[in-house]
């Protein structure tokens, strides 16, 4: 995990070098960096998608130019950074050390993308490397994300803290099936496009949560679950653009935001959400993931970042056999798909994925 011998800044920066080694020595063993990211302070003749290329006051430069040849150009002074990578823009503002560029060169290396490096880059202090956790958790450190509209004039309702076994169904008579056997949190995920199909399975749904009191989220169909009387909605990070988060706000419907890492967890934050899920955690079939899984390794940090904070649900490639490795991390619910579904015994599944939950109280 050396830095050392490495061409990771431009021009070359000896003391930022021997910063960056002496930071990431101390953050822990990590899987090796599919990038080896260059992070160049001014801009070179030759530059490609490995290159990360910093302006840390005015320039002149042709930022345009330097993304159209496939660099990442980070824009970072007077206590905001605006990171562009093609056609993603990620904008964060707070205050941050002198060390945070070394910082960076050490989260790059542990294989963050580079929005969720620079989060804890931004949210790194000198002399962290010197406790016995180097690793940031002191949420106040953070930075916020930038640029993003007003959340909803009113929070949304809150859930349980720890939503437990939480399963993700595929129609309303696995809600109801599910439900039945006594679990109290369960998704509706309805993969359709037919109106009459979706007003009625989301109906039903809503009906049997109705019956056993239980919190019963509806996924992406925030109109249909608001006029249903849905407990919770659950959106993905794309959905948060166009969904009406006011009008889900003030029908008193919870909401649950998916995020892929630290950026995504704080851009969620901003909207204060009933929950958070972290994922996905494992490769997964059941969705296209627009990110490589996290692995429980992030999950634990993630988890003693935000616990207390909000509630948080592990997701993504999540059965039987991984499930009290997940729980082993603190988070307070885990949401399973195929290890209900495909169960060749279903009520049988329920209760041993049931007891993995009531062994971790």
């Amino acid at each position: 995990m050396s830095l050392l011998n490495r061409e990771i800044f431009w021009p070359p920066a000896d003391e930022l070098t021997e910063v960056a080694e002496r930071i990431r020595g101390r953050l822990g063993e990590w899987p090796a960096a599919s990038t080896q990211w260059r992070i160049c302070l001014t801009p070179p003749e030759a530059h490609g998608a490995s290159d990360l290329i910093v302006f840390t006051e005015t320039h002149g430069a042709d930022v345009e130019r330097l993304l159209a040849d496939g660099a990442a150009v980070l824009e970072a002074h007077g206590g905001r950074a605006v990171l562009r990578r093609e056609d993603a823009r990620f904008v964060l503002e707070g205050e941050w050390s002198d060390d945070w560029l070394a910082a960076l060169a050490a989260f790059l290396d542990c294989d963050f993308e580079p929005h969720d490096a620079l989060v804890l880059a931004l949210a790194w202090r000198a002399g962290d490397e010197n406790k016995p956790d180097a690793w940031p958790v002191d949420f106040d450190t953070f930075p916020r994300v930038g640029d993003l509209p007003a959340p909803p004039s009113v929070p949304f309702p809150s859930c349980p803290e720890r939503l437990g076994l939480y399963p993700v169904l595929p129609s309303a008579d696995w809600v109801a099936r599910v439900l039945d056997l006594g679990v109290t949190t369960a998704q509706l995920r309805r993969k359709s496009t037919d109106a009459a199909d979706l007003k009625r399975e989301i109906e039903g749904a809503v009906n049997a949560g109705h019956k056993h009191q239980a919190q019963l989220f509806i996924n992406d169909h925030w109109r249909e679950a608001i006029a249903a009387g849905a407990y919770g909605v659950h959106l993905g990070q794309e959905d948060v653009q166009t969904a009406d988060l006011e009008a889900i706000a003030q029908a008193g419907v919870r909401l649950g935001l998916s995020t892929h890492g630290y950026y995504e967890m704080l851009r969620a934050l901003h909207f204060r959400p009933s929950y958070l899920a972290l994922g996905a955690v494992f490769p997964t079939t059941t969705k296209v993931m627009p990110t490589a899984p996290q692995g429980l390794a992030r999950l634990a940090r993630y988890v003693r970042l935000l616990d207390g904070r909000v509630p948080l649900v592990a997701i993504g490639g999540v059965n039987g056999d991984v499930l009290r490795d997940v729980l082993a991390t603190g988070i307070g619910s885990a949401a399973l798909v195929r290890a209900v579904t495909e169960a060749p015994d279903t009520a049988a599944a329920v209760t041993a994925l049931q007891l993995e939950f009531a062994q971790q109280c």
